[in-house]
């Protein structure tokens, strides 16, 4: 298998550590090229990549697959100018930034492509036991939440100096934390109606939005309230779900599912490697299956809209 990296941040250091240990257990031999500013290889450079292009013109034309792991401001730029060097694509989430949604859908895309938009929280213990084991019809009302502190995210990294910190650069809590929009559309489905509050109230230095709050409808069956927010000095990622018979906490950083009246827990013990190893074993069987996922680019186009509080039906 032959595929290229966009960029090699540490989200794309992680993707090679987990397709590599994937590719050994399967016996597929893999070959990795990169594709960035420079050629330099300098410390911290992840080991296994075989050539190292400055290019779009230097690419070979025939890879199996190519990650788009560079900065969300160039996703649909990139992958209008690297469609015809691979067949299947695996771009990093967000799917693009809003202003290049346009550049996005001009682009020609092959009903017999795989283009799967990153969304790993999914593949929690958390996530994959609610959306399999908990009736989705049982639940009256979510309450989901995710807040930490961004000068704490990268450490030994100026928070100011990150996209996260700049709008022009597709930064601020909606659309970084977009995963939280991503599995409550994977568990209940698109919202029938949506209110959104975004913003920055803290102190920090940035001019991105260090909140984002909203409210959604499920018709009759489900309300929801979604809170996102850079400034929370100690981190929580929660999400709970109201139901007649008891209030069922999904705890994402712990990795629990624990029922507030019963006292029942279950403890996954997830690590970020494992579920994010399982979102790449998901992609790869779809691109040797030949399953096209043809849902998962609109989706991810979708669940960026809804961010910013639009709803596309």
């Amino acid at each position: 298998m032959k595929v290229c990296f966009v960029g090699i941040g540490s989200i794309a250091k992680r993707h090679i550590r987990n397709l590599t240990k994937i590719c050994k257990e399967r016996q597929i031999e893999l070959h990795i090229d990169a594709l960035r500013r420079n050629a330099v290889r300098g410390d911290g450079f992840p080991e296994g990549i075989e050539q190292v292009f400055t290019s779009v013109d230097e690419l070979p034309w025939d890879y199996d697959i190519i990650f788009l792991t560079n900065p969300t401001e160039h996703h649909a730029e990139t992958l209008a100018h690297v469609h015809d060097h691979a067949r299947h694509f695996f771009i990093e989430k967000p799917v693009a930034s809003l202003r290049m949604l346009n550049r996005l859908e001009q682009i020609p895309l092959r009903p017999d492509s795989v283009y799967y938009v990153a969304c790993p929280l999914r593949y929690t213990g958390v996530i994959q036991y609610l959306k399999n084991e908990i009736d989705p019809a049982a639940v009256l009302a979510v309450r989901s939440i995710s807040s930490s502190y961004l000068p704490e995210w990268r450490p030994g990294t100026d928070y100011r100096s990150t996209y996260s910190a700049h709008k022009e650069l597709g930064g601020g809590v909606d659309i970084d934390l977009i995963h939280e929009w991503d599995y409550l559309t994977y568990l209940f489905g698109m919202p029938s109606e949506v209110h959104s509050f975004t913003g920055k109230v803290s102190q920090l230095d940035i001019d991105s939005n260090d909140y984002a709050v909203y409210i959604a409808r499920y018709g009759n069956e489900r309300i929801c309230e979604l809170h996102l927010d850079y400034f929370g000095r100690k981190s929580m990622r929660t999400i709970t779900l109201f139901t007649d018979t008891d209030t069922i906490i999904g705890d994402l950083l712990a990795g629990t599912v624990s029922w507030t009246k019963s006292g029942k827990v279950i403890d996954f013990g997830d690590e970020r490697d494992a579920y994010q190893t399982r979102e790449l074993e998901f992609f790869l069987d779809a691109v040797t299956s030949g399953d096209k996922l043809q849902e998962e680019l609109p989706h991810a186009v979708k669940v960026l809209k809804l961010t910013q509080g639009i709803l596309e039906k």
